[in-house]
């Protein structure tokens, strides 16, 4: 007979539940976001999402930013959520308003930010006949969201919600789509929190096997050649002290790839830079000339890897992640670990530091690639007219600005030299679209880093190419209070594209030249018509004073436009597919920590071939 537990007489009385409240979908949408925690989303109304706005506009705690394209919703919510760590919020009408998120959701997946969009739909009785501003969000969205679905009922909004949340930031993090038919916005609910949320199936496994944490120790242990490659799951993870600990435990050398960077102190000598296309040399050499990788959060994405058939020939991989799809995916793994970053580099931290295994001996490597950092400095080679050098600009910005601002970057050459030249101690201070390498990302997720971070210096360096994209959202900046500050590197071309033509399609410019003899658009009217302090810099002496003169502006945004040479290129530099150990050096650079002269010799064609990976059997 089984036996009967009998309460405690002085077990205190469990609380009873609030009553339900009586409200609509919409209130319940609202009333759901503010429990949970968020502060501020990011919309456009619109005709299939009115009910909500009517919500919105009785909010008590839930700020609402008006941006002036769908599109800048989403990149404001991803750069909300990458520089806080939160779910960022979107709100978007049916149709048009809807598919206007399609590219900032597509880049949050491929960048594993956890974001929630919210989209209206037409009336329930009108789905399915092409009724107006309709259109199929769900099935869109289904191939770039981590889920999304449709809620046909009122009652079944505070679950959603919940829902959306949990799967959006736990396990491996990305965007969830929840559309909602006007009519069911409008319907009305007994409203109660929490809701009950039943996920079947869904539970992200964050505990590492304690078997695998031995085995990758043994590895570390033993191994001549190791390096940390870490990617921006130890970020998201909140990972970054317990990879210095055991970086610092185990003396072994450290590699960050482009989402990563802040995740390991750049300052620190154990730091060896950024791999993949236009990674440094001594973190190329280093994960080509290694005898075990220690992949922690990274997907060897193929920008990193390049040929994967000559990618780190001789290493054994250790490969941790939380997403058990990326383990092994691309690469052979010989420990595979499937968690949570912070748990498994805490455990294998344990390990060493209760003496269940040794750090490696790998004095010889850690001098071979000391050698590479000495040789190969990063630099760059001054224009040739005479011009503004663009790695300046951003040299000078880094050094006047300091490691605790946030900066968010958009796509192409201005994105690499600012991952080359600012300098990245502390996590959530690098913001960019790796992934999908979205034009056009760097303003609206500057401001919604600013919106998250409001303390905080916020620059978004941002390319001519780029910023013709979205700029409108300076004017939300400027009328919501964000004043963030722009470094518009100018060049007056899609300057990574004229760089691919100019070294593979023999100079042929085809259609990349954006600007003229006369600045069209004139970027200092059009900034200022959008609400923000605007300068124009033209020489090395006008860029420090134009910066400490936006810093200062703290009342609108700044945009400081930096007219640069057009023939300025990002190196170092690996071609698409080839393999990094043909990884290609401008000889003629003039290195970060001497200004005044340069190094080498100027031959005609400007870049020489590093072969890697030649010394891999001698004296290691």
């Amino acid at each position: 007979m089984a036996a009967s537990i009998k309460p405690s007489k002085k077990a205190p009385k469990t609380p009873e539940a609030p009553a339900p409240e009586r409200m609509t979908g919409a209130d319940a949408v609202v009333r759901s976001l503010e429990a949970l925690g968020t502060d501020i989303v990011f919309g456009l109304p619109g005709g299939a999402v009115l009910p909500l706005y009517e919500s919105l506009f009785a909010a008590h705690t839930l700020r609402h930013v008006l941006v002036r394209h769908e599109q800048g919703a989403g990149h404001a919510a991803t750069g909300y959520a990458q520089a806080t760590g939160k779910v960022g919020v979107c709100i978007a009408t049916s149709g048009p308003g809807a598919t206007n998120l399609v590219t900032p959701l597509a880049d949050a997946y491929l960048d594993s930010v956890p974001i929630l969009a919210i989209t209206g739909q037409v009336g329930s009785p009108l789905i399915g006949t092409d009724a107006f501003q309709e259109a199929d969000i769900r099935g869109i969205t289904m191939p770039i969201t981590k889920h999304n679905m449709m809620v046909r009922s009122a009652a079944d909004i505070p679950a959603a919600i919940a829902g959306a949340f949990h799967i959006a930031s736990t396990g491996r993090p990305g965007p969830v789509l929840v559309d909602i038919p006007k009519d069911v916005q409008n319907e009305e609910l007994d409203f109660s929190w929490p809701p009950v949320v039943d996920l079947p199936g869904y539970k992200p496994n964050t505990k590492p096997h304690s078997r695998q944490i031995v085995q990758a120790a043994k590895l570390i242990a033993t191994s001549k050649r190791p390096v940390f490659y870490i990617g921006g799951g130890v970020i998201k993870a909140g990972a970054h002290e317990e990879l210095l600990a055991l970086a610092e435990e185990t003396g072994v050398p450290v590699v960050t790839t482009l989402m990563a960077l802040g995740a390991f102190p750049q300052s620190h000598p154990l730091y060896m830079g950024m791999p993949g296309m236009h990674g440094s040399v001594p973190a190329v050499g280093a994960l080509q000339e290694a005898d075990l990788l220690i992949a922690v959060g990274t997907r060897f994405d193929d920008r990193v890897t390049g040929d994967t058939e000559t990618f780190a020939p001789l290493a054994k991989t250790i490969h941790a992640d939380i997403d058990p799809a990326e383990v092994g995916k691309i690469r052979e793994v010989d420990v595979p670990i499937v968690g949570d970053a912070r748990r498994v580099l805490s455990q294998l931290l344990d390990v060493f530091k209760e003496g269940k295994a040794n750090a490696p001996k790998i004095g010889a490597w850690i001098e071979r690639l000391n050698e590479l950092k000495e040789r190969f400095p990063r630099g760059y080679d001054p224009q040739s007219d005479g011009s503004l050098s663009p790695q300046f600009v951003i040299e000078t910005l880094a050094s006047q600005v300091g490691t605790d601002a946030i900066y968010v970057a958009g796509v192409g050459q201005h994105q690499m030299w600012s991952a080359q030249f600012l300098n990245f101690d502390k996590p959530r201070t690098w913001l960019n679209s790796g992934g999908l390498g979205t034009m056009g990302y760097a303003i609206p997720a500057a401001l919604g880093a600013k919106a998250g971070c409001p303390d905080k210096e916020v620059w978004a360096i941002d390319g001519d190419g780029c910023f013709q994209m979205t700029n409108q959202e300076l004017t939300t900046a400027a009328m919501e209070g964000f004043p963030f500050k722009v470094a518009l590197i100018n060049n007056g071309n899609l300057g990574m594209v004229r760089q691919w033509q100019t070294l593979f399609y023999d100079g042929h410019y085809s259609h990349t030249k954006l600007g003229g003899e006369v600045y069209v658009p004139d970027f200092v009217k059009l900034s200022e018509a959008l609400g923000a302090e605007a300068i124009r810099v033209t020489s090395e002496d006008e860029v420090i004073p134009a910066i400490r003169r936006a810093r200062e502006i703290n009342d609108r945004p700044v945009v400081i436009e930096f007219i640069v040479g057009e023939d300025a290129q990002v190196w170092p530099m690996i071609s698409a597919g080839a393999s990094n150990s043909d990884i290609q050096y401008a000889l003629n650079i003039r290195p970060f920590f001497e200004q005044e002269e340069s190094v080498g010799t100027a031959p005609e064609d400007i870049d020489d071939v590093v072969e890697l990976g030649s010394e891999q059997e001698k004296g290691n």
